[in-house]
């Protein structure tokens, strides 16, 4: 079906569908009540099945629901013609642009390698990755430093991976955009070299950098270390961006054991007003599926 005709025969139901006593669903609802209290960000694909495949109707989408952000871990890898349109779409629709990927090496020792052309690769990614940020109005780009080498101290992989951040921090500065550090859960990586927030802590701390702060994956250190409120509010000042996913299996909240209505309610109190990731899949296939993840924000988002 059409985006706009989906549209018109199911968001647009409106007045008469509620008189006659019809049952909207609920991210149709949602659509028609009221935004978001947070600025979750989906991604491409996330509602293909009720948007489409083409990119602008997905973005239209987006903020036909409610949605006041847009995710897209590979928008660096676009086409720069479809980067222009998907900006202008955004800007047009009142979208905020969220993180992309600018480097990442999840089984390479990148970021603590005494190897030069690893390291002049960083930054090449680093200086792509700020031309990528002013073409389409992103604030933020993902860094993963990958993998710990064996044959080294912690301590000294710290060092390593802080002096070249802080090199790629000197990149980002002058345009204000922000490097948001990623650790990651030993799900599939073992031996990372940022495996949960107070790691990444450290790093913006040693960096002192404001183009240098931490990304709370939820999901990644509900993994790693639970405790997700509190270890929030131990990392609070280094935080600059959130990421979604539920846990077991990382989808959409309300299908773990993650505790969303309460995560998303101490991250609102916090006065947080930056964007939160949809970094996840659905837990069923389809239109079925892409129902099931706006139904899940409309009920986690309501605290």
């Amino acid at each position: 079906m059409d985006r706009r005709d989906f549209l018109k025969g199911g968001l647009a139901l409106g007045a008469g569908a509620l008189a006659a006593g019809s049952a909207l669903p609920a991210f149709a609802r949602a659509a028609m009540q009221r935004g978001f209290r947070l600025k979750y960000a989906p991604h491409l694909g996330m509602f293909e099945p009720l948007a489409g495949s083409d990119p602008i109707d997905q973005l239209q989408f987006m903020a036909d629901q409610g949605f006041t952000a847009f995710e897209d871990n590979d928008m660096a890898a676009r086409p720069v013609e479809l980067q222009e349109a998907m900006a202008r779409t955004m800007r047009d629709l009142g979208l905020t642009m969220g993180a992309f990927v600018a480097t990442r090496a999840f089984g390479d020792t990148t970021f603590v390698s005494s190897d030069g052309g690893s390291a002049e690769k960083v930054l090449a990614d680093v200086r792509q990755a700020t031309e990528v940020a002013e073409r389409v109005g992103a604030a933020w780009c993902t860094v993963a430093l990958g993998g710990c080498h064996r044959e080294l101290e912690q301590a000294h992989q710290a060092g390593s991976a802080a002096e070249l951040l802080k090199r790629c921090a000197g990149i980002c500065e002058p345009s204000g955009l922000v490097m948001v550090l990623e650790p990651l859960s030993f799900e599939g990586r073992l031996g990372t070299v940022m495996s949960g927030v107070s790691h990444a802590y450290t790093l913006c701390r040693a960096v002192g950098s404001p183009s240098c702060r931490a990304l709370f994956d939820i999901h990644h250190q509900q993994v790693t270390e639970g405790n997700i409120i509190a270890s929030i509010d131990r990392a609070w000042d280094e935080i600059a961006y959130f990421r979604i996913g539920d846990g077991p299996g990382r989808n959409e909240p309300t299908t773990g054991e993650i505790n969303y209505r309460n995560v998303f309610r101490h991250i609102h109190a916090r006065g947080y007003a930056g964007l939160l990731g949809m970094d996840h899949g659905s837990s069923r296939p389809g239109a079925d599926g892409a129902r099931a993840v706006l139904d899940a924000y409309v009920t986690c988002d309501s605290f």
